[in-house]
């Protein structure tokens, strides 16, 4: 897998690297009130029972990461050089070349 790369440059808008707290949080809301809602209901009931929406339990808005956004190449390539600029200040040239090719690979990479 060391020459994956993504396929579309669109990643998540994020300050955490991965929602699965935010979620296990979620799921472990939802099964008691929906265990809750099917206990509650008659037999009878049970055909028309509505699942418990996700807006009951959770805020999708107070999780981790808010969303997605398009990364073009133009974006990523600028975004690198600047990376390259700070982090090679006292590089040369060639060197800090070699360090804004290393970094926009990174950004590639899944």
């Amino acid at each position: 897998m060391s020459r994956s790369r993504r396929r579309n440059p669109i990643w998540g808008i994020a300050i955490c690297r991965s929602e699965r707290w935010d979620k296990k949080d979620w799921h472990g809301r939802f099964r008691p009130r929906e265990r809750q809602a099917l206990v509650a209901a008659s037999p009878e009931a049970l055909e028309s029972h509505l699942p418990v929406l996700e807006r009951q339990v959770s805020n999708v808005w107070a999780m981790g990461k808010d969303g997605r956004a398009y990364h073009p190449l133009k974006d990523q390539i600028d975004s690198a050089a600047w990376a390259a600029q700070r982090k090679g200040r006292n590089a040369s040239p060639h060197e800090r070349a070699a360090l804004k090719k290393r970094l926009l690979y990174k950004s590639m990479r899944k």
